[in-house]
């Protein structure tokens, strides 16, 4: 056996099956073995593997093992003269394999091996070569004097930015994303250390295959894709401190005592900015756009209340008004806008507005309970209705202009696309398209073929040796390339093509419904994907939720009248509670118990199927009624379906 690749997955199943497609056209003409180890992912990334990929040897762990001890337990029955660690979320060319191991063929000398890569949008990844992180390089990096000075020789080190990123050269450090390794290296310098979790480990092993007197080399003659950050949130507190620490315990692990001190005391530093940096921005990401509507409704408030109060009534309300009840109002307009998906990204100015005036007729509905002492204007709550509607219009419409990251309104999101494939595919990634219920605008396809197709022709925009040229004169942002009409090999050429737009890319694996891609190394991208669980829709789920905890709290109001027409008394009560701490809800599809755990989906009181005369045994029937559910989601069948069981 010549190489055995091994992949650790953890739910990330679409990115497995293209990495796993192209590693079988790599494959080709060489002795190869593949094994997938599957940290027990809960999005049936085993049940693909086993359907579309039966000749992979698959490793089902229960729990999540890390990436080290995962990739082990493969390296352990591996018979590959190299091993290969590949990331799930990559994607190699066809001549891959043959190029890496010639190159390792050749020079005896080679411990490891890595490769020139590119996220989503065709960047060079600097990632693809790095040097040893020392006290000195670590504070460089730290304090960003890496990124101030890439190209020099002092503070570039971290990701040797004055080497040329098109020749092979001699490294230190290997990326854990493609990490080729002679097989008698490794039994030299041994498996990767299992103290490391999720990071670090790749350093570790990088620099003892160094020590063990063999060499570490990037060779830039193949390139992969690596959409990065698919799996790992890396702006998250989690990812800064596991990272970091990480770091410290390879310090520990291969430096003097002082130097390792030295390190630590850096990483902290790093962790306590970095974390609390990460906060502070998560807080800001979420927090500012409520804020300022909150701020600009109250503002405006106070402004037309007392305009109403000297030149209309020529009254004076009590200073409560304004320090209790009129905050109270704007809270309910801001909660209702964000139960409605005003805060939802893209913004959409409808959802505000509408969760502005179900706000509105709520405050009406308690402002005519409250005694007269508390009913001060019902003309200033409908007057600032009409202004908290305007100003977050006004406010939205302001950031979408700005450009600003995060603010752009779904209605100026519309990207021209275009799709490069023959006739045959191009259909059928533009129903993928339609399906998935994706806001992008289709402009035409790129003909890889010599296409005849009558309903296409009008939308045939040239040929492949026309795509710069397409790309600049439709001011095209996305690409979706089809992997069964182009190789991957080239694919990566035309990403890599210079052109002055900044152009977004995905690719349509064969026979699958879904289209993968990452605008960047630090952005998911969009995945269009063909949707059949509304459940999972943000605004569902909130709606879902609020709909569970005023049925709770209205049953437990109810529970001396309910009591007399209950068989089972007690469960009302326990339910209602279970509900209310979210541990269970009103109506869910049925589910296995221990999927639900492994999945952290909540299991359902009621299912659709429940209160229905189905005959015993058939699970067909139910098992329709779930997905039905599932897919065509309304808040009104849940109340339908409890009223029926109730």
């Amino acid at each position: 056996m010549k190489l055995s690749v091994i992949i650790v997955n953890y739910n990330v199943k679409y990115f497995l099956e293209q990495c796993l497609l192209s590693v079988q056209k790599a494959s080709k003409n060489m002795a190869v073995e593949v094994f997938v180890v599957d940290n027990n992912s809960v999005d049936g990334s085993c049940e693909m593997v086993k359907e579309k990929f039966p000749e992979v040897k698959l490793i089902e762990n229960k729990i999540n093992t890390g990436f080290a001890k995962a990739n082990n337990q493969a390296i352990q029955k591996s018979n590959g003269e190299y091993v290969l660690l590949l990331n799930p979320d990559t994607v190699v060319e066809e001549d891959t394999f043959n190029k890496v191991v010639a190159f390792m063929d050749a020079h005896a000398d080679a411990g490891g091996l890595g490769v020139h890569m590119i996220d989503g949008k065709g960047n060079y990844l600097p990632e693809s070569k790095r040097g040893l992180p020392t006290p000195a390089v670590a504070f460089y990096k730290i304090f960003g004097l890496s990124a101030l000075f890439p190209k020099s020789k002092i503070f570039g080190r971290y990701h040797l930015g004055y080497l040329d990123k098109n020749k092979t050269h001699e490294i230190e450090v290997l990326s854990g994303a493609f990490m080729l390794m002679r097989k008698t290296a490794l039994n030299k310098t041994g498996l990767l250390d299992e103290t490391f979790f999720m990071y670090g480990e790749d350093i570790d092993l990088s620099y003892r295959i160094t020590k063990a007197g063999f060499k570490n080399y990037y060779f830039p003659e193949t390139k992969i894709i690596h959409y990065k950050g698919e799996s790992t949130k890396k702006s998250s507190v989690n990812y800064v401190i596991v990272f970091y620490k990480a770091m410290s315990i390879f310090a520990k692990k291969h430096f003097s005592q002082s130097n390792a001190a030295l390190f630590s005391f850096l990483i902290n530093i790093a962790i306590y900015l970095r974390a609390g940096a990460a906060i502070i921005s998560r807080f800001f990401s979420r927090m500012f756009l409520p804020m300022l509507d909150a701020v600009t409704i109250y503002g405006g408030y106070y402004i037309i209340k007392t305009y109403w109060e000297l030149y209309v009534k020529q009254l004076h309300y009590p200073d409560a008004y304004m320090m209790y009840i009129v905050p109270a109002y704007v809270l309910i307009w801001i909660i209702s806008a964000y139960l409605t998906g005003g805060y939802d990204k893209p913004l959409r100015i409808s959802k505000t507005i509408r969760g502005i005036l179900s706000g509105t007729v709520f405050i009406l509905v308690v402002y005519a309970l409250l005694s007269e002492e508390y009913r001060f204007s019902r003309a200033l709550i409908l007057m600032n209705t009409a202004w908290a509607c305007l100003i977050t219009a006004l406010i939205r419409y302001g950031l979408n202009a700005t450009g600003l990251k995060g603010y752009a309104l779904a209605a100026d999101m519309k990207k021209h696309l275009i799709i490069v494939a023959d006739a045959a595919n191009a259909k059928r990634i533009l129903s993928l398209l339609q399906l998935s219920g994706s806001s992008t605008q289709f402009i035409g396809f790129i003909d890889t073929g010599n296409t005849e197709d009558y309903e296409l022709k009008p939308f045939r925009l040239g040929t492949i040796t026309q795509l710069n040229d397409i790309i600049e004169i439709y001011r095209i942002d996305e690409v979706i390339f089809s992997s069964q009409s182009l190789s991957s090999h080239d694919i990566i050429e035309h990403m890599l093509s210079p052109r002055q737009r900044d152009v977004e890319y995905k690719i349509a694996p064969a026979e699958s419904l879904f289209i993968i891609g990452s605008n960047s190394i630090n952005d998911n991208g969009d995945l269009y994907l063909v949707d059949v669980n509304a459940l999972n829709n943000p605004v569902n789920k909130r709606k879902k939720r609020v709909f569970d905890v005023s049925i709770s709290l209205l049953m437990l109001l109810l529970s001396p009248v309910l009591m007399f027409f209950l068989k089972s008394k007690s469960s009302l009560i326990f339910n209602c509670l279970t509900v209310l701490r979210g541990e269970k809800t009103w109506v869910a599809p049925e589910v296995k118990k221990s999927v639900a755990e492994s999945s952290k989906s909540k299991q359902g009181i009621y299912s659709p199927a429940d209160g229905l005369e189905i005959p015993e045994g058939n699970i067909q029937m139910r098992d329709r009624l779930n997905v039905l559910y599932t897919r065509e989601y309304k808040l009104w069948n849940d109340w339908e379906i409890l009223k029926r069981n109730i």
